[in-house]
């Protein structure tokens, strides 16, 4: 990652004072992290200091970023997540930015690609931290992330324009974003088996160290949700791998029998976003 050590002006010029204090001894780096629209930065720290992670986004991304900031503050009673270091928002245009450490580790999809051999022992590192995630009580989660939210959300999307569809999965290729919402709605009704998910549970989100998961990043869409919410992700990504490993990893996680039906509706609902 090339290192620039002028920081963005775009980024601080309309920064609260104490946020900008808090980032000038850094260095910058433009970086992404998961799948956010975000503007996301590597600061790397002197002298010794601990690395960190800014987000900033306006309008639609602002609020994105308010929602995952109340998920890490939340989500951190139970998992590794980012620290949130400071939060800062200004109106008019909207515009927010979230500061946060850095975790340790290097992503699942990195390892996988450095060493496909390791794809058991993965799968078995990600369905016992998908358990771990999924036992949390549901009751004590006060951020509802189920379809019926999703999808209006999705229709949203759609009506504003923001749905890619070139970057639909092959099976769909060619298909519009009103082929997608009409093919969600032979799905219904679904039933939830509810959980507390992650919404985006990628490869590229879990963060790993020493065969371990020892993180979770790009948590904006948590929130109490079918737990296939988070096996259709998964799944999708272990099958462009190797079957084997969606099976290994169904078995890892407790499930039997797969549902089919389930899995075609959360990746369904994730091209539109």
């Amino acid at each position: 990652m090339t290192i620039s050590k002028k920081k963005p002006a775009i980024v601080t010029a309309a920064m609260p004072a104490s946020l900008r204090a808090a980032v000038a001894p850094y260095e910058w780096a433009r970086g992404s992290v998961g799948e956010s629209d975000a503007a996301v930065y590597r600061l790397q720290g002197k002298d010794g200091a601990p690395d960190l992670f800014l987000k900033q986004g306006k309008d639609a991304i602002a609020a994105d970023i308010a929602d995952e900031m109340a998920r890490l503050r939340w989500l951190a009673q139970y998992l590794p997540v980012p620290a949130v270091v400071q939060f800062a928002c200004v109106a008019g245009p909207d515009q927010a930015w979230l500061l946060m450490t850095a975790l340790p580790g290097t992503t699942a999809a990195e390892v996988l690609e450095a060493n496909p051999a390791l794809g058991p022992a993965v799968v078995d590192a990600l369905a016992a931290f998908l358990r771990r995630l999924h036992a949390l009580p549901v009751s004590d989660c006060p951020f509802n992330a189920g379809h019926a939210v999703r999808l209006a959300q999705a229709r949203q999307r759609i009506d504003a324009g923001l749905v890619d569809a070139e970057d639909f999965d092959a099976g769909r290729e060619g298909w519009t974003a009103e082929q997608v919402w009409a093919a969600l709605q032979d799905c219904l009704p679904l039933v939830p088996d509810l959980a507390v998910t992650h919404g985006d549970f990628s490869l590229e989100n879990i963060l790993m160290q020493e065969g371990a998961v020892v993180g979770c990043i790009d948590v904006g869409r948590a929130g109490v949700a079918d737990c296939y919410q988070d096996l259709a992700i998964v799944w999708r990504a272990l099958g462009e791998l190797d079957a084997a490993l969606q099976q290994r990893f169904a078995q890892q996680y407790g499930i039997l029998d797969i549902d089919q039906g389930k899995l075609q509706f959360h990746l369904l609902l994730d091209e539109l976003f």
